[in-house]
């Protein structure tokens, strides 16, 4: 599970102590900034992906968007987010979860 492969490498690193944990859905950006009490900018959101079969994930601020002018100028292709069934599959995260945290 993606929770519990965070909490080791979190723990791995002395960082346990800053994991937040909610009962509330964080499953998008203005869901996670209301609970953490921040602006949905002060979150940073990771999306993931499909780079000739390979994952890339990128993380930016909860407000921004994928250039895909820039996407394609630093990777020589076009901008093709993972699939539904390929992100929990090639994260450990679940779609609204994903994060560069406890990656396999």
């Amino acid at each position: 599970m993606s929770s519990e492969s965070v909490r080791k490498q979190f723990e791995e690193e002395g960082i346990a102590d800053r994991i937040m944990t909610f009962d509330s859905s964080s499953a998008t950006v203005e869901l996670a900034a209301q609970d953490i009490g921040c602006a949905p900018a002060e979150i940073c959101k990771t999306m993931a992906f499909d780079l000739d079969g390979r994952t890339v994930l990128i993380c930016m601020a909860g407000d921004a968007k994928i250039s895909n002018h820039a996407y394609k100028e630093k990777f020589h292709k076009k901008a093709k987010m993972l699939k539904g069934d390929e992100v929990a599959e090639r994260t450990s995260h679940p779609i609204g979860g994903v994060c560069p945290f406890g990656l396999p």
